[in-house]
């Protein structure tokens, strides 16, 4: 895993930077979710609606790069949405580093030749000039990517808040009406008992039984309070959330569809307007279907409170209960309602019984809001509306590409999902167009790992990568298994792949600076590099371990400054790669400087340093160490076992 920040200026990204995004003058801001839902909203929540515009991104491109087996690699803008899917690089990645021109990427992998054999550890520079040539771009579609991603998750989580605000309890009249009809020993419909009482004011002894014992008044009127609580939740969900959501993400994705008719500029990148299109048209018919719910709970609103109202009063009726003389008064207009409220609602269905083991579907609203493929109970009645017909009726408004399509018989959660398939599909291509454009430019094997790894984890293995971002340079520090361990080896290379490096790879030889008592003409190195990370773009933190045969070899921390090993670089002899060969089969031949250090270092008593990581900005560096030899590593959070060394106080040329 990688985290990268493009660092490069120019004119045309200075300007894009300083632009204001348009979005933010022409589209209301998101309301915050209710925070009294589900804790997956909380990140909308009031507390945290600035975290929304942070969810977006900056406006200066950064990217996460992540590796995987098989030489599987991913590029996500703002650590959010996926910008380039790379295939094809052999072996387990072990580690990346993108160069902030974004014109290269570096990867280390582990590549099993045989099931028999060490694997090989190599080293891998991909072309990705097509980002860094078309950075201005590149940074505005990632810009669209992450609006869109993040209000597809503002939708979800509106919705999920809406599921919230429903509740079992207004299925309870569906239920209660069911067993009704099991236990009836009457050929009457219900519907017609409900008439008889409306109409009559009379109830049969099983109705009066069924409203009296299982419903009872109080049910009743908790049912009715749980109905017009849940559907006002529900419905200012939609009309502040929802459809602002859905309207934000209409515009983000108009706006990408302008951008991909400019093929000049974005053709290249996989935008394809076609798409887009497809995308528009998908969350235009989420918004039909969101009004439709509107539509759905303002009728069923109207309908149970005068249905209930009604009900209440026959029941308080019933049990001789005193009635209050404003809810004794009921109009033509509250009869019309129940009597339309029986005659849609009260109709027994077997086939649904089959379905959902009900008879009947009172309640309409639940079942936009269920995550099935099945179709609706009840869809909408839409017999005699004009409108509908005219466009059932013509051919050339039926395939309009200007209205969006419209589905009767399913939920909104179905349109939801079907939405977010069309929308992610659409955003893909150019992942997959990018990522085909990347190409292998350097390939290197620099030698056979070993066969019985430790635990360690791979953080604080070497090879080492770093990206000077000043010089554009990318840098690999590693040494090599069984062969020449008192040497620590750096490739460095251009991150343009068509130029190269001077001194593109050298090893350091560590010369006797602690022991004077030492051989000064021995062969051998006087110290082996434990492990090495670069302090900053000038200097690189080794742990360094004595060769000599004695008891208690210390491990030693140093600063190793660039600049003792690259030095004459014009006289110095280049080492020439023999790609047939491992580069371990080949450590002859490559350049070797012998480094003395001076004051730059510091003996670490009684700690067996076994890895650095180091922070040059923070200068700070921490050392994780065995507690006794032979001992498995101690990633804890005890003293003797982490020690932090503040370099500014330890080295004297920090």
């Amino acid at each position: 895993m990688h985290w990268m920040e493009v660092t490069e200026e120019s004119s045309v990204l200075t300007s894009f930077y300083n632009a204001e995004d348009e979005s933010n003058l022409l589209l209301p801001k998101l309301p915050a979710l209710p925070k009294n839902y589900s804790t997956t909203a909380k990140i909308f929540s009031e507390e945290k609606s600035d975290e929304i515009m942070k969810l977006l991104g900056d406006v200066r491109l950064n990217a996460l790069v992540l590796g995987g087996s098989s030489g599987f690699i991913e590029v996500y803008a703002y650590g959010m949405y996926k910008i380039a899917t790379v295939t094809g690089v052999a072996g387990s990645c072990l580690g990346l580093c993108f160069s902030s021109d974004l014109k290269s990427l570096s990867v280390i992998t582990e590549v099993q030749v045989s099931p028999d054999s060490a694997p090989e550890i190599t080293y891998f520079q991909l072309d990705t000039s097509l980002l860094s040539v078309y950075l201005p771009e590149v940074t505005r579609m990632a810009r669209k990517f992450t609006h869109i991603s993040t209000l597809l998750q503002y939708i979800k989580l509106s919705l999920t808040c809406m599921c919230e605000a429903w509740e079992e309890i207004l299925m309870q009249m569906d239920s209660r009406l069911t067993k009704f009809v099991q236990e009836k020993n009457t050929t009457t419909s219900v519907q017609d008992e409900f008439m008889q009482l409306l109409l009559w004011g009379k109830a049969s002894l099983e109705l009066q039984a069924l409203l009296m014992n299982q419903l009872t008044v109080k049910g009743l009127k908790k049912l009715g309070q749980s109905i017009e609580s849940s559907y006002s939740s529900i419905q200012k969900l939609v009309i502040s959330h929802l459809q602002s959501g859905s309207e934000a993400l209409l515009y983000h994705l108009s706006e990408l569809k302008g951008m991909a008719s400019w093929k000049q500029k974005y053709e290249s990148l996989g935008l394809d307007a076609a798409g887009i299109e497809g995308a528009i048209t998908a969350v235009g018919s989420f918004i039909l279907k969101a009004n439709e719910l509107l539509q759905v709970i303002d009728s069923s609103m109207k309908n149970f409170k005068a249905f209930f109202r009604w009900l209440y009063v026959a029941m308080l009726r019933m049990s001789e209960d005193h009635v209050l003389p404003e809810l004794n008064k009921m109009t033509q207009k509250d009869i019309t309602f129940v009597a339309d409220f029986l005659t849609e609602h009260f109709n027994e269905a077997p086939d649904l019984y089959n379905r959902k083991g009900k008879y009947f579907n009172v309640e309409r609203v639940g079942q936009y809001l269920k995550d099935e493929d099945d179709d609706l109970v009840s869809p909408p009645n839409t017999e005699g509306n004009q409108w509908f017909n005219f466009l059932q009726n013509s051919t050339h408004l039926k395939e309009s590409p200007l209205l969006f399509p419209y589905y009767p018989q399913k939920s909104l959660h179905f349109v939801k999902r079907r939405m977010e398939g069309i929308i992610d599909q659409c955003l893909q291509k150019p992942a997959d167009v990018i990522g085909k454009s990347v190409h292998q430019a350097v390939c290197m094997c620099l030698y056979k790992g070993s066969k019985s790894e430790d635990s360690t984890p791979r953080l604080f293995k070497l090879p080492f990568m770093w990206n000077d971002k000043s010089s554009n340079l990318h840098y690999v520090l590693f040494t090599m298994l069984e062969s020449s361990l008192s040497k620590i080896y750096i490739l460095r290379r251009h991150t343009d792949v068509s130029r190269s490096a001077n001194n593109g790879l050298l090893s350091v030889d560590f010369g006797n600076f602690l022991n004077n008592s030492i051989n000064e003409s021995s062969d051998t190195g006087f110290y082996s590099c434990v492990d090495a990370h670069f302090y900053d773009d000038e200097t690189i933190t080794v742990v360094l371990k004595e060769n000599a045969e004695q008891e208690g070899k210390e491990r030693i921390l140093a600063q190793l400054p660039l600049s003792s090993v690259y030095v004459d670089e014009d006289q110095e002899r280049e080492f020439s790669l023999n790609s047939n060969k491992r580069l371990d089969e080949q450590s002859d031949d490559i350049p070797t400087r012998t480094v003395f250090l001076e004051s730059q270092w510091r003996v670490l008593e009684n700690m067996k340093a076994q890895y650095v990581a180091v922070n040059g900005i923070r200068k700070v560096s921490c050392v994780i160490l065995r507690k006794k030899e032979g001992d498995n590593l101690h990633l804890l959070s005890r003293v003797e076992k982490i020690i932090i060394i503040q370099l500014k106080y330890l080295l004297a040329s920090v």
